[in-house]
């Protein structure tokens, strides 16, 4: 950022009407952060192709919490992490350590994870994926447990340091994400897809204290965070991009949400520089929204939570599963022995999942709708469409993630995103094919439309 850019921010920053400042007066801001880097080696999440731990950093992780408290006194808490992904174990732990110790209600915690694909292996859907070894299992176990303290810790710093601010929220945009769905005559194909669809929006929320100071910074982008592939803990381009935000904002907190980029990934990709750049270039955006006319956020929040049951397609018999057994694919027979695991244990498999929906709703100003799983952009789109994408902030890996979520076009056409993932998360699938409506039509319900 030139000092010319630096100085025209400044004024936007420092500038506010009388009628803004009384604004201010009705929600505090709390921020709040712990370091989540692991202090010993170990096993690096997202890829099954890994073969050894880590070989130490580029840059810290975190976990970053944002608190706020409405008009009525009513608070509630957003948790950012520079992880992989955010499992339902440690969603409900957190939140209930949160609702015994603070009298947060589950509905008014949001957990969220960056997806980044340099950030340690944790207790998730995904750990059978990775063979570990005995040393690696406990690794694993011992940070897992370590998270929730942390995260907490980052809640309470937050809760602590309410004070009052104004809330401004507006879009920028950013064209690093591309389309990973190519269509082929073999099928669909990971690939890079010129023509397919995509989310360049950057949702950004701003708190500015009293003094016109940015106090937080929290926003989003579709797109897969794997510029990286490689053996050092990272948070890839969204770590780069809230490390430019913050050097543009001293005593600024930027925090990162994923948005529904399932089936999108960054381009170009696979060096250290290109994170960087996509960084630079998320964080520009978010400088861009914040130079244009932002719209005030005002209370009360208004939050909703609830889990549905997500079903899934018929479910395999114990002899397909004895088949699956003799597999030459690894992750296939591996999953065969878990779901047989489970049927000698309960007798059945499950025929559906409990899958997070959570809406918050800032008076009539702005939504933020947060989905759990690796969903894919048909989401955001649609929800943008339907409920005004000048009020939506749509985030995806938020309170667990128990799989990828295509769309009902998705799952159609198959490929990764529609069916061919869930083997790693250990699921049996595909989605029922009533996925995509019922997902939507709950966000609907909690929005009040």
């Amino acid at each position: 950022m030139n000092p010319s850019t630096m100085l025209r921010t400044a004024t936007v920053l420092v500038s506010c009407t009388t009628a803004s400042l009384a604004a201010a007066q009705d929600m505090k801001v709390g921020v709040g952060r712990q370091v989540i880097t692991p202090e010993k080696p170990m096993w690096l999440a997202g890829y099954a192709s890994r073969i050894a731990p880590s070989e130490g950093k580029v840059h810290d992780l975190w976990a970053k919490a944002l608190a706020f408290e409405d008009e009525t006194g009513a608070r509630a808490v957003i948790v950012t992490t520079d992880l992989l992904t955010m499992p339902a174990v440690l969603a409900h732990a957190v939140a209930a350590q949160v609702q015994e110790r603070w009298n947060i209600p589950r509905e008014r915690l949001m957990l969220t994870a960056s997806h980044t694909h340099c950030s340690p292996v944790i207790q998730d859907g995904l750990v059978n994926m990775y063979g570990l070894d005995e040393t690696q299992a406990a690794l694993v176990g011992e940070y897992s447990e370590g998270l929730r303290v942390l995260i907490a810790a980052s809640i309470e710093q937050a809760l602590q340091n309410l004070e009052p601010c104004l809330l401004t929220w507006g879009v920028g945009e950013a064209n690093f994400a591309g389309n990973r769905r190519k269509y082929t005559l073999d099928g669909v194909t990971n690939d890079f897809n010129p023509i397919g669809v995509v989310d360049h929006d950057v949702p950004v929320l701003l708190a500015k204290r009293s003094d016109g100071s940015p106090k937080a910074l929290l926003f989003g982008y579709a797109c897969h965070n794997t510029t990286l592939s490689f053996q050092l803990f990272c948070g890839d381009y969204a770590g780069f991009a809230q490390l430019a935000v913050e050097k543009a904002f001293p005593g600024c907190t930027a925090m990162f949400a994923a948005g529904c980029g399932g089936d999108q990934n960054p381009y170009p990709r696979r060096e250290l520089a290109l994170a960087e750049q996509h960084g630079k270039s998320l964080a520009a955006a978010v400088e861009s929204a914040i130079q244009a006319d932002m719209a005030v956020v005002k209370g009360p929040l208004r939050a909703t939570y609830k889990e549905i049951p997500l079903a899934l397609s018929e479910p395999p018999t114990r002899d397909m599963l004895e088949e699956q057994l003799k597999s030459a694919d690894k992750y296939v027979a591996r999953r065969a022995q878990a779901l047989i695991a489970t049927l000698d244990s309960s007798g059945k498999l499950d025929t559906s999942y409990p899958y997070p929906v959570q809406v918050w709703q800032f008076s009539d100003t702005l939504q933020l709708t947060a989905l759990g799983g690796e969903v894919v952009v048909d989401y955001s789109l649609r929800l943008k469409y339907e409920l005004g994408r000048e009020k939506q902030f749509v985030i995806a890996y938020a309170n667990d993630v128990p799989a990828y979520i295509p769309s009902l076009r998705v799952l159609r056409e198959g490929g990764y995103e529609g069916a061919g993932a869930m083997v790693y998360y250990g699921l049996y699938g595909p989605w029922a094919p009533a996925v995509e409506e019922d997902i939507i039509s709950v966000v609907h319900e909690l929005s009040g439309r």
